[in-house]
């Protein structure tokens, strides 16, 4: 979990298209490469719904209620239900109203800060890396941010998938919780609508009808966790990464203008997605010349991909000044992140306002004794870091 990337090179190098064994003992196709994973992404053949998958074990071991739920997901469907689910919301997440965001953005984040400034220590992700991008998702959909620490909790038990499968019983009373409390929050904002996101979508299914009930609780999850959950790792990870790169840490100081460049390297080099995205074969289809066949699991490991070196020079060194940097952390072809414009903002305000708040940033720990979240989305579990005591924000 610390470093997989010896194996992911090794991976890479024995084939761009090979049998593996996934969690649960099912086996799939691992796509390596860029340009296979990058034509991968968008092909029409490879479908998002599982329900086209030949091995019956994939739905089997899922929790009921995640059967419910996330197969009712944009995220799980192809069109025409993709388009319409993804015309619903896009509008929230168009880069004009991500900017409009930014000042909220910014006071989320010095208000963080000013808490930890005075003591010079800090976990950078219970502390910062987490509040912060759940605390913008919950005001942008109007949920409750004091809310917050159930469905967290509940998040936690639902996502942490490693080697070993989580018990049952635990995943599934998490995944019972959190559509209990959406729906819920649901029925309160239907009696009390307000101007956010969530009341949007209730109109969209008792106005419009262009939304199902299944559809709704569905979308107001997915939301609710893929809107925080990636951006911690995106924030963890890139201070995890400058702090292991003086050299890039230093140029960042003093050349703060490369932000946005070094956040498109921190997705690229170790991005919150690993090793990829699973699609099914809806069809037989070659990929590199490897015969894949109908139903299939196949695994686009884009952070494979990423450190692919016919793709970028010097794939395993991290280079805040890369150019280029068409890095697939964020998918590719129609399901590309929708929220990637509220990421990268929330990323670069959140990075660079440490930079500039905490002096002398370094861990607390030796980097080895940094803990990884298991499963296939990646970022520090704790961040401890010391760093100079300062003041409040001006």
């Amino acid at each position: 979990m610390a470093d997989p990337f010896p194996l992911y090179r090794r991976l890479r190098e024995d084939g761009p298209v090979r049998r593996v064994v996934i969690a649960g003992g099912l086996d799939a196709w691992l796509v390596t490469r860029y340009e296979d994973a990058l034509a991968a992404l968008s092909d029409p053949r490879l479908s998002s719904d599982v329900r086209d998958a030949s091995d019956p074990r994939l739905i089997a071991q899922l929790p009921e209620f995640e059967r419910e739920s996330m197969l009712s997901t944009m995220l799980r469907a192809d069109p025409p239900d993709h388009t319409r689910l993804r015309r619903l919301v896009s509008k929230a997440f168009t880069a004009r109203r991500v900017a409009e965001l930014e000042p909220r953005i910014q006071e989320i984040t010095d208000r963080l800060l000013d808490a930890v400034v005075p003591a010079g220590r800090a976990d950078l992700v219970a502390d910062f890396a987490l509040p912060l991008p759940v605390t913008v998702i919950c005001e942008l959909l109007g949920v409750p941010v004091e809310d917050r620490h159930d469905f967290q909790r509940w998040t936690d038990a639902m996502l942490l998938r490693g080697q070993e499968l989580p018990d049952p019983a635990v995943v599934d009373e998490a995944w019972r919780r959190m559509r209990a409390y959406v729906t819920a929050l649901m029925e309160a904002k239907r009696a009390h609508p307000e101007d956010d996101l969530l009341s949007a979508l209730i109109s969209a299914h008792d106005e419009e009808q262009r939304l199902s009930h299944d559809e709704l609780v569905a979308m107001t999850f997915l939301l609710l966790v893929a809107g925080y959950v990636t951006t911690v790792n995106l924030i963890g990870g890139g201070i995890a990464a400058l702090l292991a790169h003086p050299d890039q840490l230093a140029l960042l100081r003093d050349r703060p203008e490369l932000l946005p460049d070094a956040i498109e390297e921190f997705l690229r080099y170790d991005g919150p997605v690993s090793p990829g995205i699973a699609r099914f074969a809806r069809e037989d289809v070659e990929i590199a010349g490897v015969a894949v066949p109908r139903g299939a699991t196949v695994v686009i490991a884009s952070a494979i991909a990423d450190r692919d070196p016919a793709r970028f020079p010097e794939p395993d060194r991290l280079d805040i000044t890369r150019r280029d940097n068409g890095h697939l952390a964020f998918g590719h072809g129609i399901h590309y992140c929708l929220g990637a414009p509220l990421a990268r903002l929330e990323g670069r305000i959140a990075i660079g306002t440490v930079l500039r708040r905490l002096p002398d940033l370094a861990l607390a720990v030796p980097p080895a004794e940094l803990p990884w979240r298991p499963g296939g989305l990646r970022g520090p579990a704790r961040l401890p870091v010391a760093f100079t005591p300062g003041g409040r924000a001006d």
